[in-house]
């Protein structure tokens, strides 16, 4: 049972130390843990509040690419990827059409949410962090509370649609787009395929749970993929759905600090989430520890995570944003099929610009 959590009825930390004052972060997903347990490597006490439990499915690309080892070296999480799988391979399918083979320039990491998130729930615990489960807090702005409760429920078009398949792949990281939308496949552990959509919402589809997948790319003309997920063997529980969200940055809660898909939610085609959730808790850590230190206000710790983000994410949510809106073009589509086929299609330099 999910338990409402209010910021002036929760008793002090038995733990907070004298002189560090106490951080609570809401919401225990890949931003919150891992700001959560950089901010114990260095002495600061933190609570982390979350709705759910683990371990548990999300619908999520599960696929981390544009981060460095250093960024994951300094939130002390870097381990926890040693035996993820590797990905370089990559195909861009439209309709069915193979148009596009190359290589990432960096490895992407892949592994599962079900297995990450719990790995972060320990590593957590581990430094001495506490972790409140099944409570739901309030976004209500105060001093020491970082919002990284994921995506901020709003009216939007789209519906995110995921789940683990036993289904072969011919590259490590495929994409498939329709009229409708765009799906990734990638590997993760135990030989599962974790298969992952972005759709616009269409009302007229009358499929429910995971059957709605299938119909999804059935109705984008991606007949041949809906059959082999059908055909397919499905982890049991791993079927996910989400709607109610925009893409981009996200309107501000006056007021509230927010890091995570909270702030912004780059169009998932880029890969780059993931690794974002992480470059947005890294530029977090000094200044929510000065501030817990006494080294600086609360309001000049909020100024300067927020500029932080705004000037890292900046430019590749813009581009991002722009390539998002040419994937639902049909004549950009076309076009960009063509000269992808042709070899003059500039992937190499248009992959830094969603990094």
């Amino acid at each position: 049972m999910v338990r409402n959590f209010h910021m002036a009825r929760r008793a002090p930390h038995a733990s907070v130390a004298r002189l560090n004052r106490n951080v609570t972060i809401a919401g225990g997903g890949l931003a919150g843990l891992s700001l959560g347990t950089a901010l114990r490597a260095r002495g600061i006490p933190v609570t982390v509040l979350e709705a759910g439990s683990y371990p548990r499915h999300r619908v999520c690309g599960e696929f981390i690419s544009g981060v460095t080892a250093e960024t994951l070296r300094s939130l002390g999480i870097l381990d926890l990827l040693a035996d993820a799988r590797q990905h370089v391979s990559l195909a861009w399918h439209d309709r069915g059409r193979r148009f596009l083979t190359d290589t990432l320039p960096v490895p992407a990491y892949g592994i599962s949410r079900h297995r990450l998130d719990a790995r972060l729930a320990g590593r957590f615990r581990e430094h001495g962090g506490e972790l409140c489960t099944g409570i739901r807090a309030r976004p209500e702005p105060a001093e020491g509370l970082v919002w990284a409760a994921g995506r901020r429920p709003r009216t939007g078009r789209w519906i995110g649609l995921k789940a683990h398949v036993r289904i072969a792949t011919a590259m490590d990281l495929e994409m498939h787009s329709g009229t409708n939308g765009y799906c990734g496949l990638a590997a993760v552990e135990d030989g599962w395929t974790n298969v992952c959509g972005l759709f616009l919402i269409d009302k007229t589809i009358a499929a429910r749970g995971r059957d709605l997948l299938p119909a999804y790319l059935e109705a984008g003309g991606q007949e041949r993929l809906a059959a082999a997920l059908r055909a397919a063997g499905w982890r049991d529980g791993s079927f996910s759905a989400v709607a109610g969200f925009e893409l981009g940055r996200q309107p501000p809660f006056p007021g509230l600090l927010c890091v995570g898909d909270a702030e912004s939610m780059i169009p998932p085609f880029t890969g780059n989430g993931m690794s974002m959730a992480f470059q947005a808790a890294e530029h977090a850590i000094a200044p929510l520890a000065a501030w817990s230190q006494g080294g600086c206000s609360w309001e000049n710790a909020c100024r300067t995570i927020r500029a932080r983000l705004h000037q890292c994410f900046r430019r590749r949510l813009i581009a991002a944003g722009i390539l998002h809106r040419a994937l639902f073009h049909s004549g950009i589509r076309e076009t960009a099929a063509s000269l992808a086929t042709t070899g003059v299609l500039p992937f190499g330099k248009l992959l830094p610009l969603v990094r």
